[in-house]
């Protein structure tokens, strides 16, 4: 079918590195993931300049931004620049960690402080630097170990969650941000994952900017000049969103949606009402009376809000968590001990309300009688809720469990639930009660620590079943949550009980109820919770549960507020991130929330602070539409569908050649397998050309991934290697499998010459490889680099070694095509250098218009004085302004010297910048003929 020439054509082109799109379209083809042009079209936006330093991808929530940066590490490690950061939530390590094993075949490690200590155990000083591993890890312990990851030059840093450096330009910023920043300045290339990079503050995209780029934007003053004091301006929103056009993506769900590339599946809301029965109400009253007064003394006041809030959660839990946490608070104070956040060990979250409310900084009256009068009501309080056997809210769960089971069972999904729940003692209860009515053995839990004894078997089952895989990373919190998650998803439960911390970062889309045992008061988090079924990848549409006490107008109108203002729990979107991003930077919910329980002591009260958050809520969001109509991230290109359009059709192009060359590949290397159309047999196996079909029938995945153990990178460098003479190959025209090429049809019968080069070009720590094919007839017709390519992949046969072929008669033709390639390159590096020019021109701008702002405030400053001089009456007040004036104008013209100095630093700089550029973009270009033969094309 075809000859080693034919072969060694085909391993070239597998792993020729021209166009960047084409090469992102290979690496999703070698990967176990649907492609996605949205996807595609980000991962070529973060590599399309050796010379940028980096990049925002702020696609909106579940379009699948882990793909995207997966896309870009997949392709760097391909490149051979193996030295890769990846810096992420603690919580979501491990799942990075499986995404990019999972889809990719990617190697990583989480290191932590355990493995790093292995590590070095094992002789390896520095644990982050790692050769066959892509390093993982929280921003925590990169701040705690900066100066080590500061020693390593990477290749590539991904920040997830890069909304958590957004201020790190400010004086008082995040320090473990900014230990985090200075560990990667000297990265070759930064990407930063965030669906919301501003919310309402464009200060925070300076931030993000200064991450990727110190010298994209002036400083943090010239910026705030130019556009933040100018936000009504359209000139001053146009200009910058010019400037971040080459920094910043972002596509929208709407605009995949419109593209038709995903379908999003819809959320639908259950409500299930409960009436407390009476004990459960008294207890709540009384708990809320006591919680409202003034003075208590039972509360540290450097805690007082803290515990407050956590009390009121538990409260709204469950009875059960409420008396096992009354209790232990109880054992504190009779052992001295006030209470604090160290008190609400039930709350895994509980340390994230502590920035959020400024309490008093010390007790300033301490009554000994009043609070062993708390105490005395705490026992009774604790004593009342240990009497209470039922709870009507899990009543409530299990009359709407079944419920919500067949309705995602008619939607076509499986008879799966997690439910959130806020406490942990409540997650206990909930395990309890389920397993008690209807489903033994059928749940299991989620959450911070798991120390229970089913979660133990797990776990340990879990490592035995995947004992010497990647799977395994070695820190236990992470692989216990894989663990779980797995039992979930191969039946061994139907109901997965999830407390907040256990909910972070896992991807539960084969799962389509979500059950909201514990409400938030963050919208946020209500989001997120949801996001760990409605996402990317989730095939059935999901039903959503809540449930309402209609003994309480406060829980009411937190529902209504979250349902029908924010529109969470319906839809196929839930709340947009920029809404859910506008409300929470002007208002904080969870804490307006809090102080409408603390201080409204009446239905009245209640519903009069409700009404206002609720206006307050809408005055923030009329306020974002009005800016979302000149927004700077959501429409950079008009056309964004009909350039997904396109992006998909080329792909889809590249990915049918692809495959085919990789197929031909088989043919030429393994004539002894059997082929159809996508997939072949060979020594026992199956191997098929896509994933899907490769899982459906248990056979091997055939492509080029990263590791090169597999069988295609076998074929590659068997075909690679042989030393090729030169031959005379017939082509046989008729024997094409599907498809034809009509330009070489009126080429049959004739002969010719063939010659394959293969072209090299360095620049910019880029190296990129092109094939030439170079052909001619015997009557001395040149043929077209593409016609000429495409009779390589003509089924041929060889016909005798000729005695020698006169190359000489390529040189014309290799000079014009080589000239005509290193033109392209060129015209390539010119737009590289004028976009990098451009930036720097802008920034040293900014920076001599911030340097001449000073000299500006004080003239003005100046003018000002010598007015209000003038209308003084008295001799002394004249001279004594003369004097300010003086002095002014002294500090004016010094600030006038250091702008002329400052200037030709900033000049000096911006040249040294451009020379560094310059230098980067010289070409260097390198050839090699792989062979030449004599071609005849027969029918």
């Amino acid at each position: 079918m075809f000859t080693p020439h034919q072969s060694a054509y085909f391993a070239h082109w597998l792993t020729q590195s021209g166009r960047i799109e084409n090469q992102v379209s290979r690496t999703m083809a070698s990967a176990r993931v649907d492609m996605n042009p949205h996807q595609v079209e980000a991962a070529c936006f973060a590599l399309k300049s050796p010379l940028a330093k980096g990049v925002l991808l702020a696609d909106e929530v579940g379009l699948g931004k882990t793909i995207e940066a997966s896309l870009v590490i997949a392709q760097k490690w391909a490149e051979g620049k193996k030295k890769i950061l990846l810096v992420t939530p603690a919580s979501l390590r491990k799942q990075w960690n499986q995404e990019l094993a999972d889809k990719f075949e990617l190697p990583s490690i989480i290191i932590d402080s355990k493995i790093a200590k292995e590590q070095r155990q094992q002789g390896l000083t520095n644990p982050f630097d790692q050769t066959e591993n892509i390093v993982i890890c929280s921003y925590q312990y990169i701040a705690a170990q900066k100066d080590r990851v500061g020693l390593i030059d990477w290749h590539l840093v991904v920040f997830d969650e890069a909304h958590k450096l957004r201020n790190v330009y400010q004086s008082k910023g995040s320090k473990q941000a900014k230990a985090v920043v200075d560990a990667t300045r000297h990265a070759e290339l930064r990407v930063l994952l965030s669906a919301t990079p501003i919310q309402n503050n464009l200060m925070e995209l300076y931030g993000l900017a200064s991450v990727i780029d110190e010298h994209y934007f002036g400083d943090a003053k010239s910026f705030r000049t130019l556009y933040v004091n100018r936000q009504r301006s359209g000139a001053a929103l146009e200009d910058l969103k010019k400037r971040i056009t080459p920094l910043c993506h972002r596509t929208l769900r709407k605009q995949v949606q419109q593209e038709g590339g995903i379908n999003f599946t819809n959320r639908y809301s259950l409500t299930q009402d409960f009436i407390p029965n009476a004990e459960e109400w008294e207890l709540y009253q009384k708990i809320s009376a006591y919680l409202q007064q003034p003075d208590l003394q039972a509360i540290s006041f450097q805690a007082r809000h803290l515990v407050s809030i956590g009390i009121r959660k538990i409260l709204a839990s469950s009875s059960f968590a409420l008396a096992d946490t009354l209790a232990g608070m109880i054992t504190r104070l009779k052992a001295q001990q006030l209470l604090d956040e160290d008190s609400l060990t039930d709350l895994e979250e509980a340390d994230d309300w502590l920035d959020q409310f400024d309490d008093e900084p010390a007790n300033p009256s301490s009554k000994q009688s009043k609070l062993a009068e708390e105490i005395a009501q705490l026992s009774e309080y604790q004593q009342l809720a240990a009497t209470i056997t039922s709870n009507a809210k899990g009543d409530a769960l299990l009359r709407v469990l079944e419920k919500a089971l067949e309705m995602t069972e008619s939607l076509g999904g499986q008879r799966k639930a997690v439910v959130f729940t806020e406490s942990c003692r409540t997650q206990r209860y909930l395990s309890d009660l389920l397993e008690n009515n209807g489903f033994q053995g059928r749940t299991v839990l989620l959450n911070g620590s798991n120390n229970d004894a089913q979660s133990k078997a797990i776990y340990q089952n879990w490592l035995s079943q995947h004992q010497g895989s990647a799977r395994i990373s070695g820190s236990k919190t992470a692989d216990m949550k894989a663990a779980i998650v797995d039992h979930f998803k191969s039946n061994g439960a139907d109901i997965l009980i999830s407390t907040e911390a256990g909910g972070e970062g896992i991807n539960l889309q084969f799962c389509s109820v979500l059950i909201n045992y514990d409400l938030p008061w963050n919208p946020q988090k209500v989001e997120q919770r949801i996001g760990r079924i409605h996402r990317y990848g989730q095939k059935n549409d999901v039903v959503v549960v809540n449930f309402v006490n209609r003994k309480n107008p406060a829980d009411q109108r937190v529902f209504q507020l979250l349902s029908e203002k924010l529109k969470l729990f319906e839809g196929v979107f839930g709340a947009s991130d920029e809404i859910l991003g506008a409300i929470e930077s002007a208002i904080d919910i969870e804490k307006r929330i809090y102080e409408i329980y603390q201080k409204c002591r009446n239905e009245e009260a209640i519903q009069y602070e409700f009404d206002q958050l609720q206006r307050d809520m809408e005055e923030v969001l009329s306020v974002k539409e009005e800016a979302a109509r000149q927004t700077l991230l959501s429409h950079f290109d008009r056309d964004v569908v009909a350039a997904l359009k396109t992006r998909r059709d080329r792909s889809k192009d590249f990915l049918k050649d692809y495959e085919q060359v990789l197929l031909d590949l088989a043919r030429a290397e393994l004539p002894e397998a059997r082929f159809n159309r996508n997939h072949f047999h060979y020594q026992d196996s199956r191997y098929d050309l896509s994933w899907v079909l490769a899982e459906e029938h248990n056979a091997e995945f055939f492509r080029l991934q990263s590791s090169e153990h597999y069988l295609a990178w076998d074929l590659v460098h068997r075909a690679k290697a042989r030393s090729l003479k030169q031959a005379h190959l017939q082509f046989c025209y008729g024997a094409l499998d599907g498809g034809h090429y009509a330009a070489l049809q009126p080429l049959i019968g004739q002969s010719g010459v063939l010659q394959l080069i293969k072209l090299t070009f360095k620049y910019a720590n880029t190296e990129e490889h092109h094939l030439l094919a170079l052909a001619k007839t015997d009557a001395g017709e040149d043929l077209s680099l593409d016609n000429a390519a495409h009779l390589l992949c003509i089924p041929a046969s060889v016909l005798q070694e000729p005695h020698s072929l006169d190359t000489s008669v390529f040189e014309a033709l290799a000079n014009d095509a080589i000239a005509s390639k290193e033109q392209q390159t060129q015209a390539q590096l010119e737009q590289y250098f004028e976009q990098e020019n451009d930036k720097l021109e802008r920034w040293a701008e900014d920076r001599r218009q911030a340097l001449l702002l000073t000299v500006t405030e004080l003239d003005e400053e100046i003018k000002l004085l010598k007015k209000a001089a003038r209308q003084l009456a008295s001799t002394a007040e004249k001279v004594a302004a003369k004097k300010a004036l003086r002095k002014l104008e002294r500090k004016r013209d010094d600030a006038l010297s250091e702008y002329h100095e400052a200037r030709k630093h900033i000049e000096a700089e911006e040249d040294a910048l451009l020379d560094e550029i310059s230098a980067k973009l010289e070409l260097s270009t390198n050839q090699q003929t792989l062979f030449s033969i004599r071609w005849t094309l027969s029918q």
